[in-house]
């Protein structure tokens, strides 16, 4: 029989640790004197001592490690009950949310896909932004040890490829766990302290700073204002774009940079790739705009890099509406959203490795064509890929595109054209942050739609979040017989 209780201790002291970092925007109420702390008090309490008493309960049930079983239960548990305890702000708060509604804003933060349904974000306590920010900064960091420790170990779309350069954890997925994610913690808190620096540096106010720098380094994008980044000044737009791609790289070669070594870092195929799909993107779209506005200035220069950069790592800031581009721009940032940064990152959406892995495979399937008799091999990084890593990467663009269709037929089914429909599952499948049209594009908002959208997209951001088949190997009857 499948034992649930190291499901429920990793749980609970998740949910406490959630509970406890309701204590910030709590002090910060405090010292604006608004009078909303009590809201923060409240929740707080409440989730810490729920938290508390499951984990407690299920103590004597903690061993060794956790097996594959129960790591594919807390990978997707505490993805789904975090939202649940992190939207009692929202609903208790001035934000005065319903439970759809504080519930869908809690998944987009906690799994940083920063699509959002609060109108009037400029008048809101100072508390409720921070604690967007901290959820968005929580969730980055969280999906970084999942994709380096437990996707390798789960053998999920093609991760497994990673499994050396994930501290080797194999068979020892908990303990290792703590590890990995303290080495990565100094990195990640070490990049959010420059992004803040460097956001002050801009004229930014202090608490503008590091609320941005929490959305910006988690590739979240929730910001303080209704009208994103087109509120700030300029010259944030390039210390973004920094930030958004150095959070968007492995940060195993951050640690391996630590080590001494830069050399993993500046010779790993996907970080090339990146740069690379980045690159003729941004050429393409400054082009575009060049013979449609028949002049090439800084300001366009800055507009195409910085939203090309926001949607591709799926940040999901808006400094302009981009619907506004013509037709062509509005198609490539469709599918560059759907590219996503590389693995092991806060980056979100499908991955380059992938491409890159499915691309070589085309090649070697064409080189098989063409000489029969011919030995082919597909070669990443310079070694050849399992025949289990391509089946892998196959079953996820499969499982994936699927998902896709089908929540796009269901969004439809609530009311929602096809442009709003399709858009929408792509941004919430891809945790991007804004969809296309009037409604969801980049100078839109979630609040419109109906309730039964919301939940639909509630639950394609954790999908997509924990790489699909994460999701769905629990709905499996295999998976529950012993």
């Amino acid at each position: 029989m499948l034992d649930l209780r190291p499901v429920g201790y990793v749980i609970g002291l998740t949910t406490m640790a959630l509970g406890l970092a309701m204590l910030l925007p709590l002090m910060v109420d405090i010292a604006q004197n608004r009078g909303h702390w009590h809201v923060f008090a409240q929740s707080s309490i409440l989730t810490i001592l729920i938290g508390g008493l499951v984990a407690g309960a299920c103590r004597n049930g903690v061993g060794q490690g956790l097996t594959i079983r129960q790591t594919f239960l807390v990978t997707t548990g505490v993805w789904l009950v975090l939202p649940l305890f992190g939207a009692l702000p929202f609903m208790l708060g001035q934000s005065d949310l319903g439970l759809t509604d504080a519930f869908f804003e809690a998944m987009s933060g906690l799994t940083t896909t920063g699509s959002t349904v609060i109108l009037g974000l400029d008048s809101l306590p100072k508390g409720i932004l921070l604690w967007r920010g901290i959820m968005q900064w929580l969730g980055g960091v969280g999906i970084i040890v999942v994709a380096m420790v437990f996707l390798p170990e789960l053998r999920v779309g093609g991760m497994q490829i990673f499994r050396a350069e994930a501290f080797d954890t194999m068979g020892k997925i908990l303990p290792r766990a703590g590890e990995i994610a303290s080495r990565i913690s100094v990195i990640y808190l070490a990049l959010t302290l420059a992004c803040i620096m460097s956001y002050i540096g801009t004229g930014m106010s202090v608490f503008d700073a590091t609320v941005h720098a929490m959305t910006t380094v988690s590739t979240g994008g929730m910001a303080n204002y209704d009208t994103s980044f087109g509120h700030l000044h300029r010259s944030a737009e390039y210390v973004a774009v920094v930030f958004m791609l150095l959070s968007a790289l492995p940060f195993v070669r951050f640690v391996q940079l630590m080590g001494g070594t830069a050399r993993p870092l500046l010779y790993d195929p996907q970080v090339h790739g990146f740069f690379k799909t980045v690159g003729c993107i941004v050429l393409v779209l400054t082009v575009s705009q060049f013979i449609q506005r028949e002049h090439l200035t800084e300001q366009t220069f800055r507009e195409v890099l910085f939203n090309v950069v926001s949607i591709i790592t799926g940040t999901g800031y808006a400094s302009e509406d981009y619907m506004l581009w013509g037709p062509l721009a509005v198609s490539i940032f469709f599918f560059t959203g759907l590219i996503g940064g590389c693995a092991g990152s806060t980056a979100c959406s499908v991955k380059i490795f992938r491409y890159q892995l499915l691309f070589a495979s085309i090649r070697v399937q064409l080189a098989r064509i063409r000489t029969p008799h011919g030995l082919f091999t597909p070669r990443y990084g310079g070694r050849n890929v399992d025949e289990e890593v391509l089946s892998s990467v196959m079953s996820f663009f499969v499982f994936f595109t699927v998902t896709l269709g089908i929540i796009s037929v269901l969004l439809g089914m609530t009311g929602l054209d096809f442009t709003t429909s399709v858009s929408g599952a792509a941004t919430a499948l891809g945790n991007i942050g804004p969809g296309l049209g009037e409604l969801i594009g980049p100078s839109g908002n979630f609040a419109m739609l109906s309730n039964t959208s919301k939940w639909i997209l509630s639950a394609a951001m954790l999908i997509g979040r924990l790489e699909v088949m994460v999701v769905y190997v629990i709905f499996t009857v295999t998976f529950w017989r012993n």
